[in-house]
């Protein structure tokens, strides 16, 4: 998440703040059996018509397994939300 909103901000000052504010929070570090499962909840989306790619599915599968709330105004995310038990808040 952290790379995505920086890669959206070009002035130095904005991305130092996001970087301030950010510290503050734990970072999750994806291992095997995420990505793994991440695969199979890409994968059991696809053949339900929902395409995800393949960051999202891997953040869907952090926070569904570590019962995390995602925020996020992501359509996407809100058609995994639909069948998968991802808890989401659209703010």
């Amino acid at each position: 998440m952290l790379q995505e909103l920086l890669q959206g901000f070009r002035a130095p000052r904005a991305r130092d703040r996001i970087v301030e504010r950010f510290a503050a929070l734990p970072f999750l570090l994806p291992d095997r059996e995420d990505h793994i499962e991440a695969a199979a909840l890409r994968n059991a989306c696809r053949r339900r018509g929902v395409q995800i790619g393949t960051i999202d599915a891997l953040l869907a599968q952090l926070c569904i397994r570590r019962e995390l709330t995602l925020l996020s105004t992501d359509a996407d995310f809100a058609r995994v939300a639909e069948r998968h038990p991802l808890e989401l808040w659209r703010g």
